[in-house]
């Protein structure tokens, strides 16, 4: 056991999870100079909804981002996350579509991409993984980590070994909603490095208060690197504070090594971001405070937001605390998906059509009949087969792997999007959200004057001191852990 290592999440999960992703790329460049003299694992920045967001609210090209952040950031990996087969959408892409993403998401400067399923079936894994590995990037799966009758810890080493056989080069424990408490973390950690050769990654936030204790009992138990978010935009439905966890483990044999002025000088400039976040509407002050609601009822923050805003819609509010007692029945009827995007949305949608209703499985959303037939993967328990058959009828369960069943799509889309799509990284985008990159590559084009712009040249942007930096993380980090 070494030191710890650290991705700071400040210029992704954490706007996203507490400020909606409004941070801008132009909030980001400045505090990059000193991002990238701190000796950070990885910086998460991109992925996500950041993407969407991009191209829906900011006005940006999200792959512009990735360039302006690559160059910026010369001696640090940039890292993603990418959702399996759903890439960063909401449904299950073609292969074809795979590939071209991972290929481009490296070339454009991404250098782990962390790939993780809803329902943990490793048959949505197979092609993000297989083409990370094609194209040279890092390659971090993930457990999506949950409680249920059916997850327990040999459930996770049991994937975790599947993981590492398919070729990860880390493996991540992804913690989306706050469950994984303190002395369960220890236990986890100390059964996978026991059991897995490639490093642990631990991704946790700190909705209920408990995630710092997390980090540090998985540090204790040798985890080999943590997610944090720096304090302006940490804690709450976010990361744990990077500068508090450093904090904690100075002078201890897991001391990161970091400098608390450095870290204290790149907070001074996103309290300025969060000021403007906070002011524009964005930031909520409720997205600080403890709620413990997530150990009860297991919902994500960012479900729970929804599940309110659905209610308020409905002027329902008052049904709220049935909602969520609804929501473990639903899960347990539903195979007990763990609740992340997209299961988490759906679970939450089917518990208010339920409440609002008032009987239970009146009616179907789209997305749960899609559940339920098996159109995003192997569910982990048993279904309810009751109310499979109230949904989906006689029609048969899919249980192959739902993207066999999907016919290349990258040509089609290429045609349909013609001459707006000024290279393959637009192409993409359109791929991903077909209006709302549309209307974005014909504002584009409008602001051009009708030009098309300057195609991107990777090879003209390629900086060969990052790959003399890499080298040195690498060797640190194999030297600074037991493998």
């Amino acid at each position: 056991m070494g030191k710890l290592f650290i991705t700071d999440t400040i210029l992704r999960d954490a706007h996203q999870s507490q400020a909606a992703t409004r941070m801008k790329v132009e909030e980001m460049l400045p505090a990059c100079e000193i991002l990238d003299s701190i000796g950070y694992w990885s910086l998460e920045c991109w992925g996500g909804a950041t993407f969407d967001s991009c191209l829906r609210f900011l006005n940006e090209d999200p792959w512009e981002r990735l360039r302006k952040l690559k160059r910026a950031l010369p001696k640090t990996r940039l890292q993603m996350l990418f959702r399996g087969q759903n890439i960063l959408g909401y449904k299950h892409y073609a292969d074809d579509v795979v590939e071209q993403f991972c290929r481009k998401a490296i070339e454009n400067g991404i250098d782990v991409i962390r790939i993780f399923d809803a329902l943990n079936d490793v048959r949505n894994l197979e092609s993000a993984i297989k083409f990370t590995k094609k194209y040279g990037g890092h390659c971090e799966p993930a457990i999506s980590y949950t409680i249920s009758p059916v997850h327990n810890d040999d459930y996770f080493v049991k994937l975790a070994k599947e993981l590492e056989q398919m070729g990860a080069d880390s493996i991540c424990i992804k913690d989306m909603a706050n469950l994984l408490l303190p002395m369960p973390a220890f236990n986890l950690v100390t059964r996978l490095k026991k059991e897995i050769k490639v490093p642990i990654h631990l991704h946790t936030h700190n909705t209920t208060g408990t995630g710092d204790m997390t980090l540090l009992m998985a540090a204790f138990a040798g985890v080999d690197i943590v997610d944090t978010a720096l304090s302006p935009l940490g804690n709450g439905t976010a990361q744990p504070a990077t500068e508090s966890l450093v904090a904690t483990l100075q002078g201890t044999k897991y001391d990161t090594g970091f400098d608390l002025a450095k870290l204290s000088e790149a907070a001074k400039h996103f309290r300025k971001v969060a000021a403007r976040l906070k002011e524009d509407g964005f930031l909520d002050p409720k997205v600080l405070s403890v709620d413990t609601n997530t150990l009860m009822y297991q919902v994500p923050g960012g479900m729970l937001s929804n599940l309110i805003s659905q209610l308020k819609q409905a002027n329902a509010e008052d049904k709220y605390y049935e909602v969520l007692a609804e929501v473990p029945r639903v899960r347990e009827d539903f195979g007990y998906p763990p609740l992340v995007t997209p299961t988490s949305q759906i679970v939450g949608s089917q518990a208010v059509l339920n409440v609002l209703s008032g009987e239970r499985y009146k009616m179907f959303t789209k997305e749960s009949k899609a559940v339920l037939r098996g159109e995003y993967g192997r569910l982990p328990g048993k279904v309810n087969e009751e109310v499979r058959r109230k949904a989906i009828g006689d029609d048969k369960v899919i249980t192959c792997r739902p993207a066999d069943l999907l016919e290349p799509e990258l040509d089609k889309l290429r045609a349909e999007i013609g001459d707006l799509a000024e290279s393959d990284e637009d192409v993409l985008s359109y791929a991903l959200f077909p209006q709302v990159a549309k209307k974005f590559l014909e504002d584009r084009r409008k602001a051009n004057g009708g030009r098309r712009a300057e195609p991107y040249d990777a090879a003209k942007n390629h900086n060969p001191e990052f790959d003399k930096a890499i080298e040195l993380i690498v060797e640190d980090l194999t030297n600074g852990m037991t493998l």
